[in-house]
Parts: structure tokens; sequence; C-alpha cells
């Protein structure tokens, strides 16, 4: 009995220690900031700059790093929502990482874009959280007549990223945002000329119909005579016109349609 009730007692403790971890491990806010604090790299927050991301509050953590730290917090899109509200550069980009595109509001949205100051994290928020969140094409053409550089840029990467994430979207729907890609391509500001020629590439790559209607809106862009419009247009011509690009959409007919099997 003297034994039995020992190995009793040691196992009771055991449990209440795995208790005890399991309770340690859990997410907050505070142990996030300390985690990206200790991850801080000065090499990585020294290059930021270099490119083209220039914000007051980072540690200078880089893309891989986030994303690990973010698999070992997984999906927790009120912690996402908190870590969003301190302003560091870094628990933003990893709030658009452990955010759950099903809970995203347009409420929401409209918070997060107005807080947009850098690239990065625009390109991020699109891409892991708002490409699969159901107001996504409503913002596409609301935040594509906004006038600060970092919401307008938002409107064109995200179509850029609706463009092979939606897999179900209709065509008419990207033939209409290829207009509002003529609309705006006078616009030199460099982080959205980019992200309009970026929408325009991407929505010419998804299928050989809407190659050709990318190809017609780039030239009709071309005519417009602005160095962003230009430029635009070449790039974009020059992609989706190359033998790479078309041979690729030629192989995605033909398993479409069953041939070569």
């Amino acid at each position: 009995m003297k034994g039995r009730s020992q190995s009793f007692s040691i196992r009771t403790r055991r449990a209440k220690s795995r208790r005890s971890s399991q309770k340690e491990e859990r997410w907050t806010k505070r142990r996030v900031l300390r985690e990206l604090k200790n991850l801080a790299n000065p090499k990585v927050r020294a290059k930021m700059a270099y490119f083209g991301v220039n914000v007051p509050k980072a540690h200078g953590i880089s893309v891989p790093v986030l994303h690990a730290l973010a698999r070992r917090i997984g999906k927790n899109h009120e912690l996402a929502d908190q870590l969003w509200a301190t302003g560091i550069h870094e628990a933003r980009i990893l709030a658009t990482l452990i955010g759950e595109s099903a809970k995203v509001t347009s409420a929401q949205m409209e918070r997060w874009v107005r807080d947009f100051d850098s690239w990065d994290v625009v390109d991020a928020a699109c891409c892991y959280l708002y490409a699969h969140a159901a107001p996504a094409w409503a913002k596409v053409n609301q935040w594509s007549r906004r006038r600060a550089e970092f919401e307008k840029r938002a409107a064109f990467s995200l179509a850029a990223y609706l463009s092979y994430k939606d897999k179900t979207a209709a065509d008419a729907r990207f033939d209409r945002f290829l207009r509002v890609i003529e609309r705006e391509a006078w616009d030199e500001r460099n982080c959205v000329r980019k992200a309009v020629n970026w929408a325009l590439r991407n929505i010419g790559k998804r299928n050989l119909r809407l190659n050709r209607s990318a190809i017609i809106t780039a030239e009709r862009i071309r005519r417009q005579g602005s160095r962003a419009a230009r430029w635009i247009a070449a790039d974009a011509l020059r992609e989706l016109r190359s033998d790479a690009v078309q041979a690729r959409l030629r192989r995605k007919v033909v398993r479409r349609d069953g041939g070569g099997s």
C-alpha cells in the first residue's frame, strides 16, 4: 500500500506539473512581445530601409523567423487583433499570420488598412488574411480609390493575390478590375505603380482568356503616355506575351479539357 501511495503521489505531482506547464505555455500578448524582443536582430533592422521599409517601431526579425513563431502560436484571431494594436512592425506581420480569415470583418479591415505604413505589412495582410476573407472583393474596389499610398496599394496587392487564391471567381470579376487597373495606371508612387503592375500581370496569368484581356488593357495603358503607365504596360506586356507564360496557359487548357491522357 505504501508503494502504491508513493507511485500515486508521483503521478499526481507529474500531472500537476504538466497542467502548470500547459498554463505557462499559453500565448498571450505579453508573452509574444517578449518573444519578439528576444528575436530582434540588429542586422535585419539595419537592412529594412534598404528594402523600402521605413517604420518607427521595429525589432528587425526576418520573415522565416516570424513564420516559425506563427506556427508555434497557431491561429488566434483575438490575439492577432491585440498584436496589431501595439503598432510594432513585426507584431503586425505576425498578426496577419495568426489571424483567421473566416473571422475577418469589413470593419476590422478598415481599422487595419488605416494603419498600413509599409508595403510588406500590406502584402502580408492581403496574402495570408484578406484573400480568403468574405469582404475581399468589396475592398479591392473601395480601396482602389483611396489617396493614401499604402491603402491604395492594398487594393492592387489584394487583387494580385485573389487572381490565384480565389479559385472560384468568375472571369467577369477580373475583367471589371482590369478597368480599375487602367483607370489608376497614372499613379507614379512606387508602392502603388508596382502593385498595379503586379495585379495586371497576375490577372493575365490566370487563364488564356484573361491573358488576352490583360494584354489589351496593357496596350491601352501604354497609350496613356505617363511615365508610370509606360512602365506598367511595358513590364506587363513583356511577361504576358512571353513564351513561358503562353506555354503554361496552354497546358492549363489541355489539363482542363482532359487532353494528353
